[in-house]
């Protein structure tokens, strides 16, 4: 019953309500901070690379190919949309990323990115996964603004899975945020609340997602493709080096291959 309450509301809400989802679930996973000093380095680099794995996974088979499949039969070759979305989403983030002041975890403060500042070490973590969150939230959301549109190859169970599958690799990733801002000195409170923080990108970007493919549906498949490729170039450049950093690089593998597994069985059983 409450799933077809669900279906029934307009896309835009949908996004939105799935992106709040995801953004509980950053906030359950900073909530840890509340209950433990620390958690156990192995594990932490298997989470990190379960969720590169769920964000690999929802690129193609959320993202890439329902792209494809919407292009198939127009005037132009249908991997164009795909190709250009993609390369564009790596783009954007890689512009975002020369411009906005942040720091990955484990990293030391002067290799911080983006331009200079004199912000604490805190706001530095804090935003770096803020700016991963962003192309996660687009992504639910454009899955959910496709279902407007009509296209055979977007569906409301394909959406929820998106939505799901982001949920959960952003446990890791709250947890990932508020404790190493506890390690830095702040209060367990304080950690949790930025740890949250950090989430509260994804319902905005999901909205606006949702409400562009709207607008302009004729941009939907290069707005699925962007949104691969803004996930994938946060999976090479942050997720994957941070899960191998800590010396556990086979463990971290194999959380990438059973995040992918999952995230691919998520897309096949409810699309």
């Amino acid at each position: 019953m409450v799933i077809n309450f669900f279906q029934s509301l307009h896309p835009v809400i949908q996004a939105l309500l799935a992106t709040c989802f995801t953004w509980a679930m950053t906030a359950l996973g900073a909530a840890v901070v509340f209950t433990t000093k620390g958690v156990n380095q192995r594990l932490l680099d298997a989470m990190l690379g379960f969720a590169g794995g769920v964000m690999i996974a929802a690129s193609y088979w959320s993202l890439l190919a329902p792209a494809i499949a919407m292009s198939e039969g127009k005037a132009i070759p249908a991997w164009v949309p795909a190709v250009a979305g993609f390369l564009l989403g790596g783009i954007f983030l890689r512009g975002i990323d020369k411009v906005l002041p942040h720091l990955h975890l484990g990293f030391p403060t002067t290799e911080a990115e983006g331009v200079k500042t004199s912000w604490q070490r805190s706001t530095l973590l804090v935003l770096a996964i803020t700016l991963h969150n962003i192309p996660e939230g687009l992504a639910v959301g454009v899955a959910f603004g496709a279902l407007a549109a009509g296209m055979p190859s977007a569906s409301f169970g394909a959406a929820v899975a998106l939505a799901i599958g982001i949920g959960i690799q952003n446990f890791p990733e709250g947890l990932a945020v508020s404790l190493p801002l506890r390690r830095e000195g702040l209060s367990r409170r304080k950690s949790f609340w930025y740890g949250q923080l950090s989430g509260l990108v994804e319902p905005i970007a999901g909205v606006i997602g949702a409400a562009a493919v709207i607008i302009a549906q004729p941009i939907l498949p290069y707005a699925l493709a962007f949104a691969a490729g803004a996930m994938i170039f946060v999976v090479i450049e942050e997720v994957v080096p941070e899960a191998q950093r800590g010396g556990n690089a086979d463990l971290a593998t194999m959380g990438g291959m059973v995040g992918f597994a999952v995230m691919m069985l998520l897309d096949v059983a409810f699309g």
